[in-house]
């Protein structure tokens, strides 16, 4: 008896570019057998979800498929029992398997939602086209599928509109809707990398049930190794197109072969060892490993003492930063969202003071309220004796000088028509900082080479880099004013783990030779632990948590912390 599902055959995907043929997907072969979790991972861009879309044949028109096969046992399809090749199928059979027997589900659930459309309404489409059922027993399936997802009160759910719902609720939908036909592959691409830790493990714990209740394939692919741990039986490794490794989770996590694969796994910040810098993956496929340089009790000793015998250069006490929620008729607010509330902390010059909590605990809202962003309702922001909140306008012209942010996304924050060197200078001039064109350019040249870009980038539009770059470009920007304090918003949670621990290592080494003042906000305690030297832990707009960054790992004292800190994958 055969058990293979799905066989992919040295399958090829072009397409053109101004330089020429981009090989998205470059002669690669795998097989998936039936009852099989297969986890792919890589970079951006290693071609990862350019499969996944051949699979479901949802390839855009300007790619080329130059040869390959991608054989699936269909077990609804007139063939003679026997596998048929996906890429010959006309229009109209494929859109019979697609969402029948082969489902997907996508990154991003609410742009993958109709926001018109209730989410019963979304998963009753789902069913009827591919089923001849009535409205009535369509419901009553959704509503069994909503309970099998785990949602809370279905009825409710039911008949609300994708903005109603939380990132972590919206991807339960797209999960029933997948599952709405009772499908034998299940393509799930990326499916918990918008997810907080604890949404994103009770999202796996929740596909792993589901698989072996509906004794389902899955391909599930992810840049996040501890994600692929969690719940794959093999591993395919991509890089630029090419699978340069495939083995199973035992294999490629505890006896990695290939540099790439070693160098992925070295680059993740570790809550068990506190390292000095984080290895890269450019060292070991060029072969210049370096033996990670674990802090010394001595080193951390004396950088505490260093940093906490000065007085605090920020003290927030007793912070609320609150948005209307309703209003009555007559327009007056009748109860407000507490983003922050009744919030206290001290920062001392040169530390990193680590934010960290899941989405909308108010993390953003404060690090925002402190630039003067947002708009406080009660408290004080002392910064080097300064009270913020009743600075007049020309102070706080001073004081951006001083306070940098960098914030999640670097794209959206480049201007897409300003070349890169210019928008570095901008705040330069726009504070006159120096004398003549000349200085200014010499400077934001200098800043490039600071952060690892180089002088010939300077004319070069922010969609001719990658993320990473892009992040690069955004801190050099940030450091234009050579300010002394900057916060750091989700920098480096966009980021594919090995471009993120080369932006860490950056955030370091700025750190000491700039001597800066950080508040560095993450959901990920891993990254936060491994950057901060004290960690504040929010929920619900509240302190609940906050110490020393390895204490707090060692031994949390909130419920909520140690749910943060077992969620870690």
């Amino acid at each position: 008896m055969n058990d293979t599902l799905l066989a992919v055959n040295n399958l090829s995907i072009h397409f053109p570019t101004e330089s020429g043929i981009l090989k998205a997907v470059d002669n690669n072969s795998f097989t998936l057998k039936k009852g099989e979790t297969i986890g792919i991972v890589g970079e951006s861009g290693s071609g990862k979800s350019i499969t996944a879309l051949s699979i479901m044949q949802l390839l855009p028109k300007i790619a080329d498929v130059p040869y390959g096969e991608i054989q699936f046992d269909s077990n609804h399809t007139a063939n003679d029992g026997q596998p048929i090749d996906l890429t010959q199928l006309p229009k109209g059979t494929i859109e019979q398997i697609r969402g029948s027997q082969i489902a997907m589900i996508f990154q991003e659930p609410m742009t993958s939602l109709n926001p018109v459309m209730t989410c019963g309404q979304q998963v009753i489409e789902a069913i009827q086209l591919h089923q001849k059922t009535t409205f009535s027993v369509a419901k009553k399936t959704t509503l069994e599928l909503f309970e099998q997802v785990k949602l809370p009160d279905v009825e409710r759910i039911f008949s609300a509109y994708p903005h109603q719902l939380s990132g972590g609720q919206k991807q339960r939908i797209m999960i029933a809707m997948a599952l709405s036909c009772r499908p034998t592959l299940l393509i799930a691409d990326e499916p918990t990398t918008a997810l907080d830790v604890t949404v994103q493990k009770g999202i796996l714990e929740l596909l792993n049930e589901l698989k072996a209740i509906y004794q389902l394939s899955i391909l599930f692919i992810s840049h996040d190794l501890g994600v692929i741990k969690s719940i794959a039986d093999r591993v395919l490794v991509m890089k630029k197109g090419k699978i340069v490794e495939n083995g199973t989770v035992d294999t490629i996590f505890n006896h990695p072969q290939h540099p790439y694969t070693q160098g992925l796994l070295a680059c993740r910040p570790s809550l068990n060892q506190h390292l000095k810098r984080l290895p890269t993956v450019e060292g070991f496929e060029t072969g210049k490993i370096e033996t990670p340089a674990l802090v010394d009790a001595q080193s951390i000793a004396a950088r505490k003492e260093k940093i906490y015998t000065g007085k605090p250069i920020l003290t927030v006490q007793n912070l609320a930063t609150w948005y209307p929620a309703k209003k009555n008729f007559w327009g007056k607010t009748t109860s407000f969202v507490k983003a922050v509330d009744d919030v206290s902390f001290d920062v001392f010059k040169g530390e990193t003071f680590g934010l960290v909590g899941e989405s909308g605990c108010g993390k953003s809202t404060l690090g925002r309220t402190i630039l003067g962003l947002e708009k406080a309702r009660a408290g004080q922001i002392i910064y080097n004796q300064q009270n913020l909140l009743t600075a007049a306008e020309d102070a706080w012209k001073t004081l951006r000088k001083k306070m940098q942010i960098i914030f999640q996304d670097p794209y959206s924050s480049l201007n897409p028509t300003q070349p890169i060197g210019l928008a570095i200078m901008e705040p330069m001039q726009v504070h006159r900082l120096w004398k003549n064109e000349k200085q200014y350019k010499e400077k934001t040249i200098e800043l490039l080479e600071t952060v690892g870009l180089s002088a010939d980038q300077f004319m070069r539009f922010p969609h001719e880099f990658s993320g990473g770059q892009r992040q690069r470009i955004c801190i050099a920007r940030a450091l234009a004013l050579q300010p002394e304090f900057i916060i750091c918003d989700e920098c480096v949670s966009s980021l594919d783990v090995s471009i993120q621990a080369q932006i860490l290592n950056l955030l370091i080494d700025l750190r000491e030779k700039f001597e800066l003042t950080y508040i560095f906000i993450s959901h990920d305690l891993s990254v936060v632990q491994f950057i901060s030297d004290r960690i504040m832990v929010m929920k619900d707009g509240k302190m609940v948590e906050i110490g020393d960054a390895d204490k707090i790992y060692e031994n949390p004292q909130s419920d909520y912390t140690k749910e943060l800190i077992s969620a870690i994958l």
